[in-house]
């Protein structure tokens, strides 16, 4: 089986791991997870809290990786999606006028999602969409530049962001690593006029570019013509390596994923790897997973799907299926009655996507 598929030059793995990120990210909107976190189980609530919330400051959850997930996911989708768009005929010029109305529109929606609710206009970008706006774009601007310039240019801005977050000058905000006193906070209020929320830092744009720029060389690797075994040993070495590098850097500077310190991009990046490589070896080279449908179907449509559920599409449903499993469930368990919902939720959400793909309609930017 050729991993990538000759009619569309899709990468079926690729498919399944970006459909899988969005599955949870829509189990997120329908608020499952908060669910599961009021069990009343003590075991399931510790189980649930490192799963699917960030940690508060400093460590690493697993939800932590959802993003680097995603951004890197779309830097191996360039190369794939580049090569697909020659073959169909376009030129350079309009690929690359593509890339750009792609980056201003991913900083359009994510600027815009901010907008919903304050009697305002605000300006905020630390979301996944304003944030992939930046990293696509460089992403895609040194597409044709060999993996060693990529991963050195991953590795530079990591760098700019560590040195700015070390020695920022003004008094305030010269705490590289404490919260609400650092670089990213001050380029929150530069750009916005107050501090975000839980910290997070818009300027994180810039070190996570690596993630995406790494996912270019992933994804260029798994394009060679060469044995898989060969492009899964680079995958998994590259994954150790980053790991080694994240680890060791964790002696010097704290794994916090809301101002992207160098640890935990570099922890991040490397657990990245290493999911891309599980999956690429168990659906492309072993074929041990065949079936990759429920995921594959929010994969494809994953911009829509996130807008959509952002925009409220969830709430609405749940705003449906509540009477009735108030009324129905309820009486039993209130707990019971909110985790159908929520799984009602979660099934119309990706039912959308279902029926979406059955009609071959694809949203994109």
């Amino acid at each position: 089986m050729n991993e990538v598929n000759k009619l569309n030059n899709r990468l079926i793995s690729l498919d399944f791991f970006r459909g899988l990120v969005m599955f949870l990210l829509i189990a997120e909107f329908a608020h499952l997870f908060e669910v599961l976190m009021e069990s009343g189980n003590e075991t399931l609530t510790t189980v649930m809290d490192f799963m699917f919330h960030h940690a508060k400051w400093k460590g690493l959850h697993f939800w932590d990786l959802v993003q680097p997930f995603f951004m890197f996911i779309v830097g191996v989708s360039i190369p794939l999606s580049n090569t697909n768009r020659k073959k169909k005929g376009d030129t350079d010029k309009a690929i690359r006028n593509h890339a750009f109305r792609r980056a201003f529109l991913l900083l359009l929606f994510g600027w815009g999602l901010y907008c919903i609710g304050p009697e305002k206009i605000v300006f905020q970008f630390d979301n996944v969409l304003a944030q992939l706006s930046f990293t696509y774009l460089i992403s895609f601007l040194l597409l044709k530049q060999s993996s060693s310039v990529q991963i050195g240019m991953g590795f530079l801005c990591i760098l700019i962001s560590d040195l700015l977050y070390r020695f920022f000058p003004v008094a305030g905000f010269d705490q590289a690593f404490v919260a609400g006193e650092n670089f990213g906070t001050w380029f929150n209020i530069f750009i916005s006029g107050y501090e975000y929320g839980g910290h997070w830092a818009a300027f994180n744009a810039l070190p996570t570019a690596a993630h995406t720029l790494w996912g270019v060389v992933a994804g260029k690797w798994l394009m060679e013509t060469i044995p898989q075994s060969e492009k899964l040993r680079r995958l998994v070495l590259a994954g150790i390596a980053a790991l080694a590098l994240g680890y060791l850097t964790t002696f010097f500077t704290p794994v916090i994923k809301r101002i992207s310190t160098t640890s935990f991009v570099m922890l991040s990046a490397g657990w990245t790897f290493l999911a891309l490589s599980f999956f690429y070896w168990i659906i492309d080279v072993k074929q041990i997973i065949k079936k990759t449908y429920v995921f594959r179907v929010v994969g494809v449509n994953s911009l829509f799907i996130y807008l959509f559920a952002s925009l409220g599409g969830g709430g609405l449903f749940l705003k449906v299926i509540r009477p009735f499993s108030n009324s129905f469930i309820g009486g039993f368990s209130s707990w019971m009655a909110d985790l159908f919902s929520g799984l009602v939720v979660l099934f119309g959400l990706w039912y959308l996507c279902n029926w979406l793909f059955k009609k071959q309609i694809f949203i994109k930017i």
